[in-house]
Protein backbone atom coordinates (compact mmCIF):
# COMPACT_ATOMS: atom_id res chain seq x y z
CA UNK A 1 0.00 0.00 0.00
CA UNK A 2 1.09 3.42 -1.23
CA UNK A 3 1.28 5.94 1.37
CA UNK A 4 0.36 9.66 1.42
CA UNK A 5 2.93 12.43 1.02
CA UNK A 6 3.13 14.87 4.21
CA UNK A 7 2.33 18.14 2.82
CA UNK A 8 5.05 21.00 3.90
CA UNK A 9 6.04 24.53 3.28
CA UNK A 10 10.14 24.16 3.38
CA UNK A 11 11.33 27.69 4.79
CA UNK A 12 14.69 27.88 2.62
CA UNK A 13 15.73 31.25 2.79
CA UNK A 14 19.53 31.23 3.69
CA UNK A 15 19.41 27.41 3.19
CA UNK A 16 21.78 25.49 0.67
CA UNK A 17 19.62 24.10 -1.93
CA UNK A 18 21.57 21.82 -4.67
CA UNK A 19 20.07 21.63 -8.26
CA UNK A 20 22.11 19.00 -9.82
CA UNK A 21 21.78 19.92 -14.03
CA UNK A 22 21.75 22.66 -15.97
CA UNK A 23 18.77 22.28 -18.74
CA UNK A 24 14.93 23.24 -19.48
CA UNK A 25 14.01 21.52 -15.88
CA UNK A 26 16.60 23.59 -14.38
CA UNK A 27 15.24 26.71 -15.82
CA UNK A 28 12.02 25.97 -14.72
CA UNK A 29 12.51 25.27 -10.85
CA UNK A 30 15.69 27.78 -10.20
CA UNK A 31 13.28 30.84 -10.20
CA UNK A 32 10.83 29.58 -7.23
CA UNK A 33 13.73 28.13 -5.35
CA UNK A 34 15.62 31.59 -5.54
CA UNK A 35 12.38 33.16 -4.51
CA UNK A 36 12.18 31.19 -1.48
CA UNK A 37 15.96 33.33 -1.00
CA UNK A 38 17.64 29.73 -1.15
CA UNK A 39 21.20 29.41 -1.09
CA UNK A 40 21.21 27.57 -4.70
CA UNK A 41 24.59 25.43 -5.92
CA UNK A 42 24.15 24.49 -9.40
CA UNK A 43 26.14 22.00 -10.67
CA UNK A 44 26.26 21.21 -14.15
CA UNK A 45 29.00 21.20 -16.73
CA UNK A 46 26.69 23.87 -19.22
CA UNK A 47 23.93 26.45 -18.26
CA UNK A 48 21.04 27.77 -20.42
CA UNK A 49 21.27 31.16 -21.29
CA UNK A 50 18.92 31.97 -18.53
CA UNK A 51 20.74 29.80 -15.86
CA UNK A 52 23.79 31.45 -17.01
CA UNK A 53 22.51 34.90 -16.52
CA UNK A 54 21.73 33.93 -12.89
CA UNK A 55 24.68 32.82 -12.46
CA UNK A 56 26.63 35.70 -13.76
CA UNK A 57 24.27 38.10 -11.48
CA UNK A 58 25.25 36.72 -8.47
CA UNK A 59 22.04 35.02 -7.68
CA UNK A 60 23.48 31.25 -7.14
CA UNK A 61 26.68 29.64 -7.48
CA UNK A 62 27.40 27.60 -10.49
CA UNK A 63 29.99 24.59 -10.68
CA UNK A 64 30.74 24.16 -14.10
CA UNK A 65 31.57 20.21 -13.73
CA UNK A 66 29.52 16.89 -12.93
CA UNK A 67 27.86 16.24 -9.32
CA UNK A 68 30.59 15.06 -7.02
CA UNK A 69 29.05 13.92 -3.17
CA UNK A 70 30.70 17.04 -1.59
CA UNK A 71 28.38 18.77 -3.61
CA UNK A 72 25.59 18.01 -0.88
CA UNK A 73 27.65 19.34 2.45
CA UNK A 74 25.35 21.39 4.08
CA UNK A 75 22.26 20.94 2.01
CA UNK A 76 18.57 20.90 3.14
CA UNK A 77 17.43 20.03 -0.21
CA UNK A 78 18.36 18.26 -3.98
CA UNK A 79 16.76 18.84 -7.36
CA UNK A 80 18.31 16.46 -10.17
CA UNK A 81 17.08 17.84 -12.94
CA UNK A 82 18.53 15.64 -15.68
CA UNK A 83 17.22 13.25 -17.88
CA UNK A 84 20.05 10.27 -17.10
CA UNK A 85 18.23 7.79 -14.96
CA UNK A 86 21.93 6.78 -14.13
CA UNK A 87 23.01 10.02 -13.30
CA UNK A 88 20.41 10.85 -10.87
CA UNK A 89 19.77 7.48 -9.38
CA UNK A 90 23.50 8.15 -8.21
CA UNK A 91 23.02 11.89 -6.73
CA UNK A 92 19.32 10.30 -4.48
CA UNK A 93 21.71 7.30 -3.28
CA UNK A 94 24.16 9.75 -1.73
CA UNK A 95 21.20 12.22 -0.63
CA UNK A 96 19.66 9.39 1.34
CA UNK A 97 22.94 8.45 3.01
CA UNK A 98 22.66 11.72 4.43
CA UNK A 99 19.37 11.74 4.92
CA UNK A 100 18.65 15.01 2.15
CA UNK A 101 15.08 15.09 0.62
CA UNK A 102 15.85 14.31 -2.87
CA UNK A 103 13.29 15.75 -5.68
CA UNK A 104 14.08 13.51 -8.85
CA UNK A 105 12.65 14.91 -12.56
CA UNK A 106 13.55 11.53 -14.23
CA UNK A 107 11.34 9.13 -12.27
CA UNK A 108 9.08 10.63 -9.44
CA UNK A 109 8.51 6.99 -7.93
CA UNK A 110 12.47 6.98 -7.08
CA UNK A 111 11.99 10.45 -4.93
CA UNK A 112 12.06 11.57 -1.92
CA UNK A 113 10.23 14.51 -2.52
CA UNK A 114 7.73 15.66 -5.16
CA UNK A 115 7.37 19.39 -6.18
CA UNK A 116 3.63 20.69 -6.04
CA UNK A 117 1.80 22.18 -8.91
CA UNK A 118 1.58 25.41 -7.76
CA UNK A 119 -0.05 29.15 -7.95
CA UNK A 120 0.70 32.12 -5.99
CA UNK A 121 -1.63 34.77 -5.40
CA UNK A 122 -0.21 37.66 -3.58
CA UNK A 123 1.10 36.18 -0.06
CA UNK A 124 -1.17 33.15 -1.05
CA UNK A 125 0.52 29.91 -2.33
CA UNK A 126 -1.57 27.21 -2.87
CA UNK A 127 0.91 23.74 -3.44
CA UNK A 128 -1.02 20.88 -5.12
CA UNK A 129 -0.33 17.07 -5.18
CA UNK A 130 -1.97 15.09 -7.49
CA UNK A 131 -0.66 11.24 -5.81
CA UNK A 132 1.94 11.24 -8.54
CA UNK A 133 -0.06 12.65 -11.31
CA UNK A 134 1.43 15.57 -12.52
CA UNK A 135 -2.10 16.50 -14.89
CA UNK A 136 -4.11 16.12 -12.24
CA UNK A 137 -2.55 18.19 -9.62
CA UNK A 138 -2.09 21.02 -12.86
CA UNK A 139 -5.96 20.36 -13.18
CA UNK A 140 -6.55 21.14 -9.85
CA UNK A 141 -3.78 24.07 -9.61
CA UNK A 142 -5.67 25.65 -12.42
CA UNK A 143 -9.07 25.85 -10.78
CA UNK A 144 -8.10 26.82 -7.49
CA UNK A 145 -6.45 29.79 -9.32
CA UNK A 146 -9.47 30.67 -11.36
CA UNK A 147 -11.13 30.84 -7.90
CA UNK A 148 -8.57 33.22 -6.24
CA UNK A 149 -8.50 35.57 -9.79
CA UNK A 150 -12.10 35.36 -10.44
CA UNK A 151 -12.92 37.80 -12.50
CA UNK A 152 -17.13 38.17 -12.63
CA UNK A 153 -18.98 38.99 -16.22
CA UNK A 154 -22.45 40.86 -16.27
CA UNK A 155 -24.29 37.93 -15.90
CA UNK A 156 -22.05 36.62 -12.73
CA UNK A 157 -20.46 33.94 -13.87
CA UNK A 158 -16.65 33.79 -14.11
CA UNK A 159 -15.56 35.25 -17.50
CA UNK A 160 -12.78 33.54 -19.57
CA UNK A 161 -13.35 33.59 -23.34
CA UNK A 162 -11.47 30.55 -24.72
CA UNK A 163 -9.89 31.76 -27.91
CA UNK A 164 -8.28 28.31 -27.93
CA UNK A 165 -11.57 26.24 -28.48
CA UNK A 166 -13.40 25.82 -31.79
CA UNK A 167 -16.83 25.89 -32.58
CA UNK A 168 -17.05 22.33 -31.32
CA UNK A 169 -15.14 22.98 -27.82
CA UNK A 170 -12.00 21.27 -28.80
CA UNK A 171 -8.68 22.21 -28.90
CA UNK A 172 -6.99 23.88 -32.34
CA UNK A 173 -3.38 22.73 -32.56
CA UNK A 174 -0.89 23.89 -35.06
CA UNK A 175 -0.65 27.60 -33.68
CA UNK A 176 1.01 30.51 -32.34
CA UNK A 177 0.38 32.69 -29.70
CA UNK A 178 2.94 35.82 -28.98
CA UNK A 179 1.99 36.76 -25.24
CA UNK A 180 3.84 39.50 -23.13
CA UNK A 181 4.72 38.21 -20.45
CA UNK A 182 4.98 41.82 -18.27
CA UNK A 183 8.28 43.53 -16.68
CA UNK A 184 9.22 41.27 -13.93
CA UNK A 185 6.51 40.23 -11.67
CA UNK A 186 4.72 37.14 -12.43
CA UNK A 187 1.05 38.46 -11.77
CA UNK A 188 1.32 41.42 -14.08
CA UNK A 189 1.04 38.57 -17.16
CA UNK A 190 -2.59 39.58 -18.56
CA UNK A 191 -5.37 36.67 -17.37
CA UNK A 192 -5.38 35.61 -21.13
CA UNK A 193 -1.87 35.65 -21.28
CA UNK A 194 -1.78 33.36 -18.47
CA UNK A 195 -4.36 31.60 -19.59
CA UNK A 196 -2.93 30.35 -22.87
CA UNK A 197 0.50 29.67 -21.53
CA UNK A 198 -1.35 26.85 -18.79
CA UNK A 199 -2.99 25.39 -22.40
CA UNK A 200 0.37 25.59 -24.16
CA UNK A 201 2.28 22.57 -25.59
CA UNK A 202 5.59 24.49 -26.76
CA UNK A 203 6.87 27.66 -24.41
CA UNK A 204 9.53 29.99 -26.22
CA UNK A 205 10.58 32.12 -23.39
CA UNK A 206 13.21 34.82 -23.46
CA UNK A 207 15.89 35.59 -20.44
CA UNK A 208 13.48 38.74 -19.22
CA UNK A 209 10.40 36.16 -18.64
CA UNK A 210 9.42 36.27 -15.01
CA UNK A 211 11.45 32.57 -13.57
CA UNK A 212 8.26 31.94 -11.27
CA UNK A 213 5.77 31.68 -14.68
CA UNK A 214 7.70 28.43 -15.99
CA UNK A 215 7.52 27.27 -12.72
CA UNK A 216 3.92 26.81 -13.43
CA UNK A 217 4.30 24.95 -17.07
CA UNK A 218 2.99 21.47 -17.21
CA UNK A 219 5.54 18.90 -16.80
CA UNK A 220 5.32 17.65 -20.48
CA UNK A 221 5.50 21.32 -22.07
CA UNK A 222 8.56 21.46 -23.89
CA UNK A 223 10.28 24.36 -22.86
CA UNK A 224 13.18 26.22 -25.18
CA UNK A 225 14.89 29.03 -24.34
CA UNK A 226 15.32 31.46 -26.59
CA UNK A 227 17.61 33.64 -24.53
CA UNK A 228 18.72 37.20 -26.01
CA UNK A 229 21.17 37.65 -23.23
CA UNK A 230 22.72 41.29 -23.78
CA UNK A 231 26.48 40.66 -25.46
CA UNK A 232 26.56 36.99 -24.01
CA UNK A 233 24.83 34.03 -26.04
CA UNK A 234 21.74 34.37 -27.87
CA UNK A 235 19.66 33.00 -30.79
CA UNK A 236 19.46 34.10 -34.08
CA UNK A 237 16.16 35.34 -34.78
CA UNK A 238 15.63 33.00 -37.83
CA UNK A 239 16.15 29.96 -35.44
CA UNK A 240 13.26 31.17 -33.27
CA UNK A 241 11.06 32.06 -35.69
CA UNK A 242 11.87 28.51 -37.67
CA UNK A 243 11.17 26.69 -34.28
CA UNK A 244 7.62 28.34 -33.71
CA UNK A 245 6.43 27.29 -37.22
CA UNK A 246 7.87 24.15 -37.23
CA UNK A 247 6.58 23.29 -33.88
CA UNK A 248 2.71 24.67 -35.20
CA UNK A 249 3.29 22.78 -38.67
CA UNK A 250 3.37 19.24 -36.42
CA UNK A 251 0.47 19.95 -34.63
CA UNK A 252 1.58 22.00 -31.46
CA UNK A 253 -0.29 25.09 -29.73
CA UNK A 254 3.33 27.35 -29.37
CA UNK A 255 3.14 30.34 -26.77
CA UNK A 256 6.01 32.44 -27.69
CA UNK A 257 6.35 34.05 -24.47
CA UNK A 258 8.21 37.74 -24.07
CA UNK A 259 9.31 40.33 -21.52
CA UNK A 260 7.41 43.11 -21.45
CA UNK A 261 4.97 43.44 -24.94
CA UNK A 262 5.46 41.07 -27.77
CA UNK A 263 6.05 44.39 -30.34
CA UNK A 264 7.96 46.97 -27.88
CA UNK A 265 11.06 46.13 -29.50
CA UNK A 266 10.50 42.48 -28.81
CA UNK A 267 10.29 41.65 -32.74
CA UNK A 268 6.98 40.35 -32.47
CA UNK A 269 6.46 41.32 -35.77
CA UNK A 270 9.26 39.52 -37.33
CA UNK A 271 7.90 36.71 -35.73
CA UNK A 272 4.15 37.16 -36.89
CA UNK A 273 5.18 37.99 -40.38
CA UNK A 274 7.48 34.37 -40.47
CA UNK A 275 4.22 32.49 -39.18
CA UNK A 276 1.77 34.33 -41.49
CA UNK A 277 4.21 33.11 -44.63
CA UNK A 278 4.11 29.91 -43.44
CA UNK A 279 -0.06 29.90 -42.84
CA UNK A 280 0.26 29.21 -39.19
CA UNK A 281 -2.62 31.27 -37.09
CA UNK A 282 -1.42 33.84 -34.74
CA UNK A 283 -3.08 35.26 -31.62
CA UNK A 284 -1.27 38.47 -30.00
CA UNK A 285 -2.07 39.28 -26.17
CA UNK A 286 -0.36 42.86 -25.40
CA UNK A 287 1.93 42.48 -22.42
CA UNK A 288 2.98 45.06 -19.42
CA UNK A 289 5.63 47.41 -21.08
CA UNK A 290 8.73 47.60 -18.88
CA UNK A 291 8.57 51.99 -21.17
CA UNK A 292 5.58 52.56 -18.32
CA UNK A 293 5.98 50.18 -15.62
CA UNK A 294 9.37 50.48 -14.61
CA UNK A 295 9.11 54.37 -14.11
CA UNK A 296 5.77 53.50 -12.21
CA UNK A 297 7.29 50.97 -10.06
CA UNK A 298 9.78 53.58 -8.88
CA UNK A 299 7.59 56.20 -8.29
CA UNK A 300 8.02 57.72 -11.77
CA UNK A 301 4.67 58.96 -13.83
CA UNK A 302 5.84 59.03 -17.51
CA UNK A 303 3.14 61.85 -17.42
CA UNK A 304 2.05 64.35 -14.90
CA UNK A 305 0.07 67.32 -15.84
CA UNK A 306 2.09 70.31 -15.75
CA UNK A 307 5.03 68.61 -16.43
CA UNK A 308 5.20 66.51 -19.29
CA UNK A 309 2.79 66.31 -21.79
CA UNK A 310 4.23 63.67 -24.11
CA UNK A 311 6.68 60.51 -23.35
CA UNK A 312 9.38 58.69 -26.30
CA UNK A 313 10.43 55.44 -25.85
CA UNK A 314 13.58 54.40 -27.75
CA UNK A 315 15.58 51.70 -27.77
CA UNK A 316 19.93 52.81 -26.58
CA UNK A 317 21.10 49.20 -28.50
CA UNK A 318 23.02 51.49 -30.56
CA UNK A 319 25.22 54.59 -29.97
CA UNK A 320 23.97 57.50 -31.64
CA UNK A 321 26.96 57.31 -34.00
CA UNK A 322 26.50 54.59 -35.10
CA UNK A 323 25.61 54.24 -39.11
CA UNK A 324 22.68 51.67 -38.13
CA UNK A 325 20.86 53.96 -35.79
CA UNK A 326 17.47 55.02 -37.01
CA UNK A 327 17.15 57.67 -33.46
CA UNK A 328 17.30 61.35 -34.43
CA UNK A 329 18.95 61.90 -30.66
CA UNK A 330 19.32 65.67 -31.97
CA UNK A 331 15.22 65.97 -32.23
CA UNK A 332 14.71 64.23 -28.98
CA UNK A 333 16.86 66.73 -27.25
CA UNK A 334 14.53 69.34 -28.35
CA UNK A 335 11.74 67.81 -26.56
CA UNK A 336 10.37 69.05 -23.33
CA UNK A 337 8.69 65.55 -22.61
CA UNK A 338 9.79 62.46 -20.76
CA UNK A 339 12.58 60.26 -22.99
CA UNK A 340 12.62 56.80 -22.05
CA UNK A 341 15.50 54.65 -22.93
CA UNK A 342 15.35 50.73 -23.14
CA UNK A 343 18.71 48.58 -23.63
CA UNK A 344 20.74 51.71 -23.03
CA UNK A 345 23.19 50.67 -20.17
CA UNK A 346 26.20 49.91 -22.75
CA UNK A 347 25.34 53.43 -24.78
CA UNK A 348 24.30 55.11 -21.73
CA UNK A 349 27.36 58.22 -21.57
CA UNK A 350 27.31 58.30 -25.39
CA UNK A 351 23.48 59.30 -25.12
CA UNK A 352 23.66 61.60 -22.19
CA UNK A 353 27.08 63.48 -23.94
CA UNK A 354 24.91 63.30 -27.34
CA UNK A 355 21.39 64.65 -26.04
CA UNK A 356 23.49 67.33 -23.92
CA UNK A 357 25.36 68.75 -26.99
CA UNK A 358 21.88 69.09 -28.48
CA UNK A 359 20.70 71.23 -25.85
CA UNK A 360 19.37 68.84 -23.11
CA UNK A 361 20.13 70.83 -19.51
CA UNK A 362 22.99 68.23 -17.71
CA UNK A 363 20.93 69.19 -14.59
CA UNK A 364 17.61 67.30 -16.18
CA UNK A 365 16.39 64.72 -13.65
CA UNK A 366 17.29 61.26 -14.61
CA UNK A 367 16.86 57.88 -13.35
CA UNK A 368 17.85 53.91 -13.43
CA UNK A 369 15.97 51.28 -12.56
CA UNK A 370 16.90 48.09 -12.94
CA UNK A 371 14.81 44.73 -12.83
CA UNK A 372 11.58 46.76 -12.32
CA UNK A 373 8.81 45.52 -10.47
CA UNK A 374 10.94 42.66 -8.97
CA UNK A 375 12.42 41.72 -5.45
CA UNK A 376 15.75 42.81 -6.61
CA UNK A 377 14.52 46.16 -7.81
CA UNK A 378 16.77 49.21 -7.85
CA UNK A 379 16.57 52.97 -8.48
CA UNK A 380 19.19 55.32 -8.86
CA UNK A 381 18.42 59.00 -9.35
CA UNK A 382 20.63 61.67 -10.80
CA UNK A 383 21.02 64.16 -13.46
CA UNK A 384 21.83 63.95 -17.21
CA UNK A 385 25.03 64.80 -16.63
CA UNK A 386 25.76 62.64 -13.64
CA UNK A 387 23.75 59.55 -14.98
CA UNK A 388 26.26 57.93 -16.83
CA UNK A 389 29.08 57.85 -13.95
CA UNK A 390 26.47 57.38 -11.19
CA UNK A 391 25.37 53.99 -12.98
CA UNK A 392 28.71 52.97 -12.94
CA UNK A 393 29.39 53.16 -9.47
CA UNK A 394 26.37 51.96 -8.60
CA UNK A 395 27.51 48.88 -10.64
CA UNK A 396 23.66 48.64 -12.24
CA UNK A 397 23.39 46.11 -14.71
CA UNK A 398 20.77 44.97 -17.09
CA UNK A 399 18.17 44.73 -17.14
CA UNK A 400 17.61 48.39 -16.89
CA UNK A 401 15.45 51.49 -17.91
CA UNK A 402 16.75 54.81 -18.05
CA UNK A 403 14.34 57.66 -17.65
CA UNK A 404 14.55 61.30 -18.49
CA UNK A 405 12.77 64.43 -17.77
CA UNK A 406 11.15 66.34 -15.02
CA UNK A 407 8.89 63.91 -14.30
CA UNK A 408 11.55 61.98 -12.36
CA UNK A 409 11.02 64.15 -9.68
CA UNK A 410 7.49 65.33 -9.78
CA UNK A 411 6.50 63.02 -6.85
CA UNK A 412 8.97 64.01 -4.16
CA UNK A 413 7.74 65.77 -1.61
Amino acid sequence: MTSNPYPLGLRLHGRRVVVVGGGAVATRRVPALLDAGADVLLVAPELTPALRAQADAGRLHWVPRRFVPEDLDGAWLVQVAVDDSMAAASVSAVAAERRIFCVRADDRTAATAWTPAVTRHGPVTVAVLGGGDPRRAMTVRDAIRDLLAVRLAPDGIAGRPDAATGAAGGRQAGRVALVGAGPGDPELITVKGWRLLTEADVVVADRLVPGLLLDELRPDVELVDASKIPYGPSRAQEEINQILVDRALAGAFVVRLKGGDPYVFGRGGEELLACAAARVPVTVVPGVTSSIAAPAAAGIPVTHRGVAHEFTVVSGHLAPDAPASLVRWDALAGLHGTLVILMGLKNLAAITATLIAHGRSPQTPAAVVQEATTGTQRVLRSTLGEVAADLLAAELRPPAVVVVGDVVDALDG
